[in-house]
C-alpha cells in the first residue's frame, strides 16, 4: 500500500491515507486541547472581527506538549513520511496546528509552504491530520502536479499581505479560483484517523468550514528527508527560527538537537 502511495505522491503531489492514524485522534485531542490552554509563543489568532467563530493557529510546539511529542517521536508518522517521500530517513521539521470553529468563512489563500520555510530537502512531506470529520467542501484542496512546476511563489499571510522578503525568482501566485477547470484539483471527504500527505511545493488552500456542528482541528506534522539544509529567503521566514540565521550559512546542514531523525 505504502509503495503505491508513494508513487501516487510523487506524480500528484498530494495523496490520501485512509484510518493509518485512528488509534491517535483522541491522544492528539488531548494534546491540542492542553496547547490551546498553553499557547506558544507563535500563537496566532485569524479571528476577523468579535463575536465571529475563531480561527487560529500554533507552531513548533511539539518538544513542549508531551502528546504531540509522544505522536511525532512514538507514533507512525515519521515511518509514513518516509516512506511517502522515498527518503533514506525522515526527521521532523515542526508541527502546525489550525483550528475553525463551525461556520468560520476565513479563506486559507492558495499558496505553496517551501518559500515560507529556512529549510529545504530533496524530499519533503506534510501529514495534514483532522481531528474531526472533515466535508470534502470544507477541506483544504491542491493542485496535482504543482509540486512539479519548478516554481516558487511568493508567500502570503494568512491574515492580509505578502511576507516582508524577497529573494529574486519568486512569482505571484495564479489566479486558481477564476480558471479552476484548468487544473486537477484534490480534496477528499476525511474522518478522523485520515489524513492527507502533499509535497512542501504543492500548491494548496481551503475555504471557510462550512460545518455547522464540526471544528475542523487539524495537526500537521511537517517531514523533511534527505539533505535538508538551511536556506537564507531573503527576510521573514515561518516558522522563523532566528536561531539557525545566526548559526547557519546557506547550504549547511541542519542540527540535529533541533530537527532530529524519527525514522
Amino acid at each position: 500500500m505504502l509503495q503505491q502511495l508513494h508513487q501516487d505522491f510523487v506524480r500528484d503531489g498530494a495523496v490520501v491515507l485512509r484510518g493509518l492514524f485512528n488509534d491517535w485522534i483522541e491522544p492528539l485531542r488531548e494534546a491540542l486541547a492542553y496547547n490551546e490552554a498553553h499557547p506558544g509563543p507563535n500563537f496566532r489568532d485569524y479571528t476577523s472581527q468579535p463575536g465571529q467563530a475563531r480561527f487560529f493557529g500554533d507552531y513548533c510546539n511539539w518538544q513542549n506538549v508531551p502528546g504531540y511529542r509522544d505522536f511525532i517521536l512514538k507514533g507512525p508518522a515519521a515511518a509514513i513520511a518516509k516512506a511517502i517521500m522515498g527518503s533514506q530517513r525522515a526527521r521532523i521539521f515542526h508541527e502546525h496546528v489550525l483550528v475553525k470553529e463551525p461556520g468560520n468563512d476565513k479563506v486559507t489563500p492558495w499558496h505553496h509552504d517551501e518559500p515560507y520555510y529556512c529549510v529545504t530537502a530533496r524530499q519533503t512531506v506534510s501529514l495534514w491530520l483532522p481531528l474531526d470529520p472533515v466535508a470534502r467542501d470544507s477541506g483544504v484542496e491542491f493542485i496535482a502536479g504543482s509540486h512539479r512546476w519548478g516554481k516558487l511563489f511568493r508567500p502570503r499571510k494568512f491574515t492580509a499581505g505578502s511576507y516582508e522578503q524577497r529573494s529574486d525568482g519568486l512569482e505571484e501566485m495564479p489566479d486558481i479560483d477564476a480558471h479552476r477547470e484548468q487544473y486537477r484539483i484534490l480534496g477528499w471527504d476525511l474522518a478522523p484517523g485520515d489524513a492527507v500527505a502533499f509535497d512542501f511545493l504543492t500548491v494548496h488552500g481551503a475555504p471557510g468550514n462550512r460545518s455547522r456542528t464540526h471544528s475542523r482541528r487539524v495537526i500537521s506534522t511537517r517531514w523533511l528527508g534527505d539533505e535538508a539544509v538551511y536556506v537564507d529567503r531573503g527576510g521573514e521566514t515561518s516558522p522563523p527560527y532566528p536561531e539557525l540565521a545566526k548559526s547557519l550559512r546557506p547550504g549547511q546542514p541542519l542540527p540535529e538537537n533541533l530537527f532530529p531523525y524519527c525514522a
